[in-house]
């Protein structure tokens, strides 16, 4: 067996029919890393029957002035639980690239574990061997994150899409749905002039400047892989909510007065106060409707980066407006995106969680939100590099120049 280039049509025929094949692993998304400093090539195994039994889209970029690494999105596509198929594999692309990179980084998306999400105990299942095959060809294996150090989450909630219903979810991500629609809030898909709305919500999340999502955009767009997705309010519409569930709560609210004179109980009096508290906030609702509606009809509130390849939808990234976050923009933005799609895609990935569940975790928000819409949590197998030139390697490493380029803060998104 030996690897060689593939041609783009090689390439493609083989990931779209691999079990492993992922959006990452596409000529659209190598066109989107080349936007952003790479070089990119595909490349295969060939058996002695001229068929490929193995690929993968190798990105390149410069680590110094000197050298290069490659990186495989998602890894290689291979099955992972062929030993000799993998040993083969992996020699062979290591001569390869012999003269070209210092090591290829991988990342698979093999899931081993999946997490209760009530015990928040994982459960291991066969794929936990792949670690030792990997380990056991040389594959170094990078600290497992236990946050968002790697390139990618190391942990993910997956929410199968024929099973999502409303009334299925937490009760609170019920309710803060409910309230987003209740305050006129509507999703709606947006084109190319609507990146520069949604930068605004998710400019703190990285490093990337909105030149990066606008080519992002048009590449996508031509693949039509990509949906711009963006929430505003319709101060019409909930300047008409507010101003009926008002009304509605103040004939409830005059009723209870009248209860209260004729029966002055505890048990009355409680309720009285419930519905003053009620009556309170709907009525600053409805305040706060009519100013809105001084400021136009529509007002972008969120937004998300919706990625659709095979039968499953990634949500890339999202954000919202904190100012207007007594609005549940973000639970109202992600129940609908999952009510859109359920009609054509079987999965919706959410794109990554921390593999601590504690309260004391910084992102624990992060965690119950996302846990709120009752996805299948797995752990996933991880971050390798696969040395190519180990001397290189090794004195990049101690120098700390690997530790730099990769560190979250310094590394584009991939």
């Amino acid at each position: 067996m030996y690897i060689k280039n593939l041609t783009k049509q090689e390439f493609e025929s083989f990931v779209e029919n691999n079990i492993l094949g992922n959006y990452y692993q596409t000529y659209e998304y190598a066109l989107v890393m080349s936007q952003n400093e790479f070089a990119f090539e595909f490349v295969g195994l060939i058996d002695e029957y001229k068929n490929i039994r193995g690929a993968s889209l190798i990105l390149i970029k410069k680590l110094t002035s000197f050298f290069k690494y490659g990186y495989a999105p998602k890894g290689f596509i291979i099955d992972y639980f062929n030993p000799e198929l993998l040993k083969i594999f992996t020699e062979k692309i290591i001569e390869f690239y012999q003269k070209k990179l210092v090591f290829i980084k991988i990342n698979p998306e093999i899931a081993v574990a999946e997490i209760n999400t009530k015990t928040f105990e994982k459960t291991y299942n066969q794929n936990i061997e792949i670690k030792n095959n990997l380990i056991n060809l040389g594959y170094i294996k990078l600290k497992d994150n236990l946050y968002f150090e790697s390139l990618i989450p190391r942990y993910n909630g997956i929410i199968n899409l024929k099973k999502f219903f409303l009334d299925n979810l937490e009760k609170n991500t019920r309710n803060k749905i409910k309230r987003g629609i209740k305050k006129g809030l509507t999703l709606e898909v947006g084109d190319y002039g609507g990146i520069d709305i949604l930068y605004n919500f998710i400019k703190k999340k990285g490093t990337e400047e909105s030149l990066y999502y606008k080519k992002y955009y048009k590449i996508s767009n031509d693949f039509h892989n990509m949906d711009l997705l963006l929430v505003s309010i319709d101060t019409d519409e909930f300047l008409y909510q507010a101003k009926t569930i008002y009304e509605e709560e103040l004939k409830r609210n005059d009723f209870l007065t009248k209860e209260l004179a004729k029966n002055n109980t505890i048990k009355n009096s409680n309720i009285k106060m419930h519905a003053d508290k009620k009556l309170l906030a709907y009525k600053n609702d409805w305040l706060d409707a009519q100013n809105l509606s001084k400021k136009g009809k529509k007002i972008y509130i969120a937004g998300a980066i919706i990625i659709k390849y095979k039968n499953r939808i990634t949500l890339a990234i999202s954000g919202y407006d904190p100012k207007y976050k007594r609005f549940n923009p973000n639970y109202f933005l992600h129940y609908k995106i999952l009510e859109l799609y359920k009609k054509y895609y079987t999965f919706a990935d959410l794109n990554g969680m921390t593999g601590d569940f504690s309260k004391d975790n910084p992102y624990y928000g992060l965690n119950k939100f996302k846990l709120g819409f009752k996805p299948k949590v797995y752990e996933f197998i991880g971050e390798y590099d696969l040395v190519i030139n180990h001397r290189i390697y090794n004195f990049l490493s101690k120098r700390g120049i690997l530790a730099k380029i990769f560190n979250k803060k310094n590394i584009k998104k991939y």
